[in-house]
């Protein structure tokens, strides 16, 4: 819970509607009384998000405006949900629906089935998995346990994003998808699993969405109930909706926008699933007359670490970075973030566990500590260090390490070589423990090299991987070692791990983290190979791994630590560096220039409807619609920030001036070293190509140029205009 939505455990509530907007900040105000219309809240990480939405529900409900029934609020976990029907209740407005896009369409889908399609509604399949084996089976395609949950992924995604199994192949070429088999193959298993669920007459979770949707756009009569059930909607972590969720929401919808969508395109982290951040981006496109609240107010983390997030936003590229928000602190200040270099991970792990147990022995509660990390695979060291150190600990969103199903087949596997080794093949060139692990283990799916992609396949190898890693440490300290004597560390290790879960240190992946917050959050292995992961390779997969890290930033409220290792092991290699997201941001490090925030302040952008007919002379005078930006080149609509300020698509011929470009550039340098701030404050790569392209001869048509503004203009004006007139700056003739 955050500074500004904390009170107490249980706040009165409000004795009227005015009462609900008390404590609310100017934005916030500003979302929860815009009841009408279609809006916009771009809402950055601690910056209250939840709190406006839910007193914007209250406030229309208690003033009468909003009738309880009438509206749904859609987010996307239950937990989320129930939070949401928790602080409503809290502020008086009871018998609102807030619920997950799933639970939302199963109940309307069960409720209409008898009268849309008639009979009883089939059951939802227990164990997807499951049916997904069999379907490979029938296709006489062998699958091992990895595969299979991959491939059962691959068919949740092409559902979520309406791909029939005849286009599986083609739109995962397009999507840039690793696919853990050859596509022709999953496309076939996808097709017999469609079957399979016929014949044996159950439908999955994917299903419900689709079958409501399904309802929905061919009955008219059903859609009309539904429309005029639900007059008004709001979805929260907008960034993370699929085109199926989107489509269900379209048909709710019909052609009313009484709709409130709440999001942040830098949190987008689960693009692997289906989700795209394109309709939050787009939403003023969709929706012209739309009002944009921008929330940049963060009351969950210090100044401090603030300043870090927004410099991790600074270096980023792509559409979404183009809308990024720059986040400003309402906290007083803390410390500084820590950065530490370690010899290796085991160093790494161990450093991390003494600072804990020294926070909690000075009085930090363990609840309000967490570690975050990029894999599930990297917990175990994490998990023994902290054993080791005493220090009480819980996983979120992961199976503890020896709880896995990969990890006890493989214990099981080293246990009956340990018994019976002599009369395994596997074992007869092994030489020493490390090597006959390696082989035991070859067995059970590891590999020298990792597997290409992530998802199950990946995890399963690299939890093996940790026992092979483990098996070498072991040996390197008792030489004499056999396979026996491990399998008793293993158990050890095992029965070490059985720490009270209540007030223990969190230890999640940053997936798992989205959405939670501590006093205290250690980044560890925050490295090349890891953060970015190995097998992020295109530019927005790169982008997604650096959004992941700025999710894991912003979990902190006071004291941030960032660590990596130099080596895997004690003794190996030092060939690890920091991340590259680091670089400019940790100290002692360069790093490339980043660019001003677009849009990176508070404040409200309202949409101008139509104006409706009536007499002449009567009513306020609206402001007309402003038309959609154009390239001026080839004519296509413009929704790129980027393209907007060049008024013309990226891909089109420029007319730059190259000197004027290049006199432009120099000249921003100067000011940026004067001024003791980066290039991008001054003006961004973008508007100075914008002012090269244009040559602007007035403050008219140079104010007109995006990216300038008036402060700018009263600031550079003369400058710029000199420079693009052939002349010196004044100030720099002063200098001369």
């Amino acid at each position: 819970m955050t500074a500004a939505t904390h009170s107490s455990l249980f706040p009165q509530v409000p004795d009227s509607a005015d009462a609900v907007l008390e404590g609310l900040d100017p934005e916030q105000r500003e979302v929860a009384t815009a009841l009408h219309g279609p809006v916009c809240v771009l809402a950055g990480a601690g910056t209250g998000k939840t709190r406006a939405i839910t007193h914007r529900i209250a406030y229309g409900v208690r003033a009468g405006i909003l009738q309880p029934s009438s509206v749904l609020a859609v987010t996307f976990t239950n937990r989320a949900a129930g939070e949401m029907r928790g602080r409503l209740r809290q502020l008086g407005a009871v018998g609102v629906q807030a619920r997950t896009f799933h639970s939302a369409a199963l109940r309307q889908l069960q409720y209409f089935w008898p009268k849309a399609i008639g009979g009883s509604m089939p059951r939802i399949v227990d164990r997807k998995v499951q049916l997904v084996a069999d379907a490979a089976a029938a296709c006489r395609i062998r699958l091992d346990r990895g595969e299979l949950r991959d491939v059962t992924s691959e068919i949740e995604w092409s559902k979520v994003t309406q791909t029939v199994p005849g286009d599986y192949a083609p739109a995962a070429a397009k999507a840039g998808r690793e696919t853990p088999r050859d596509p022709a193959e999953i496309a076939q298993i996808y097709s017999v699993y469609e079957d399979l669920k016929r014949e044996r007459g159950v439908i999955d979770f994917e299903d419900v969405l689709l079958l409501t949707v399904a309802v929905l756009q061919d009955r008219p009569d059903v859609a009309e109930q539904v429309r005029a059930q639900y007059q008004h909607f709001v979805v929260d972590e907008y960034q993370d909706v699929s085109p199926l969720q989107q489509r269900l929401l379209e048909l709710w919808l019909g052609d009313r926008e009484n709709l409130c969508v709440v999001g942040d395109a830098s949190q987008t982290i689960y693009s692997f699933t289906g989700a795209t951040p394109d309709y939050l981006l787009d939403f003023r496109t969709r929706h012209p007359g739309a009002t944009v609240v921008k929330l940049v107010r963060d009351y969950r983390s210090t100044p401090q670490v603030v300043h870090l997030a927004n410099g991790l936003l600074a270096q980023a590229r792509g559409r979404a970075a183009d809308h990024r928000l720059e986040l400003v602190s309402q906290r007083a200040p803390g410390p500084e973030p820590v950065f530490t270099e370690y010899t290796d991970e085991p160093a790494e792990a161990e450093g991390a566990a003494h600072r804990i147990r020294e926070l909690i022995d000075s009085g930090v509660p363990a609840g309000e500590i967490a570690v975050l990390f990029r894999t599930n695979s990297q917990s175990e060291t994490y998990e023994q260090a902290l054993a080791d150190a005493g220090v009480p600990y819980q996983l979120r969103g992961a199976e503890r390490f020896f709880d896995r199903p990969e990890v006890r087949k493989a214990i099981a596997a080293l246990r009956a070589a340990a018994r019976f080794g002599g009369n395994d093949h596997l074992l007869d060139d092994a030489v020493d423990l490390p090597s006959q692990v390696r082989a035991v283990l070859s067995g059970e799916g590891w590999t020298p090299e990792p597997p290409a992609g992530s998802g199950a396949v990946r995890e399963r190898w690299e939890s093996l991987a940790a026992l092979v890693n483990l098996a070498q440490d072991f040996a390197a300290v008792h030489r004499r070692a056999g396979l026996p004597d491990l399998v008793v560390e293993l158990d050890e290790r095992a029965g070490a791990q059985h720490a009270p879960t209540v007030q223990g240190v969190t230890l999640a992946s940053l997936h798992a983290a989205k959405g939670l917050e501590w006093d205290v959050v250690f980044l560890v292995g925050v490295a090349e190979g890891m953060m970015p992961i190995t097998y992020a390779k295109t530019d927005e997969q790169i982008e997604e791994e650096r959004r992941l890290l700025y999710v894991g930033v912003t979990r902190a409220r006071e004291r941030l630590h960032l660590s990596w290792a130099l080596s895997r092991s004690p003794g190996g290699r030092p060939n690890r560096r920091p991340s590259r997201f680091l670089d400019g941001l940790r100290p002692g490090s360069t790093g490339t220039r980043g660019r001003a925030a677009a849009g990176g302040t508070g404040g409200v952008e309202r949409g101008f409807p139509a104006a409706r007919s009536g007499p002449s002379g009567s009513g306020s005078p609206r402001r007309r619609l402003r038309s959609p930006a154009r390239c001026r080149v080839c004519g296509r609509t413009l929704t790129d920030a980027g393209e907007m300020k060049l008024m013309r698509c990226d891909d089109c011929p420029s007319d730059m001036d190259e000197g004027l470009y290049e006199r432009l550039r120099d000249w921003r340098a100067g000011q940026a070293r004067r001024s003791g701030q980066p290039d991008w404050c001054i003006f961004t790569d973008r508007t100075l190509m914008a002012i090269a392209e244009s040559s602007p001869e007035d403050e008219y048509e140079l104010v007109r140029i995006p990216g300038v503004g008036r402060r700018k203009l009263g600031r550079y004006g003369a400058d710029v205009l000199a420079i693009c007139a052939g002349r010196e700056p004044a100030g720099e003739q002063e200098r001369d």
